[in-house]
């Protein structure tokens, strides 16, 4: 029998549902996040939350803002934990002047889609992305009806 860690047959831990709805992805990037021992315990524990989650550029580093841990009850005592702390993401620095350069164009903004493991390392997925207008949106709940219908049809039509 190998010693090899047996992956989770689910690595994403949070994941932002509703950017997917609000925004239109342009590309993905994955970054590194720099966290305390207790988010991480939190995170394996499933208390992570990026719904109003968003990435930010100052002085040519990336933070992740809007995230939430929430703290497990059994957290150390001499820690004090804040959920909603800003935390800094890695990446190279080809990746982020590249970043910088198109998020200073009109429309775009850095959103954090998911975190999820990769050999062990928690990571962040961060997508460059612009914002679906009202209309955009309708039109995606329609393709997402008239998906239902045809996979409802296809079902029945099997029987």
């Amino acid at each position: 029998m190998p010693n090899k860690k047996e992956h989770a047959p689910n690595p994403v831990i949070a994941q932002n549902k509703k950017a997917g709805f609000n925004y239109s992805f342009e590309e993905r990037y994955e970054a590194g996040v720099v966290l305390e021992g207790w988010e991480v315990k939190a995170l394996r524990a499933g208390k992570g939350q990026l719904t109003d989650g968003y990435v930010i550029i100052r002085d040519g580093e990336l933070y992740l803002m809007g995230s939430q841990i929430t703290p497990l009850g059994t957290a150390s005592s001499h820690v004090q934990p804040d959920a909603i702390r800003t935390r800094k993401l890695l990446m190279h620095r080809e990746e982020i002047e590249r970043l910088i350069g198109k998020v200073e164009q009109k429309g775009y903004t850095l959103i954090a889609i998911n975190f999820h493991w990769k050999a062990g390392r928690i990571k962040c997925e961060v997508a460059l992305a612009k914002g679906k207008a009202t209309w955009d949106k309708r039109a995606t709940i329609k393709e997402r009806e008239g998906k239902r219908e045809v996979e409802r049809a296809l079902k029945q039509h099997v029987r």
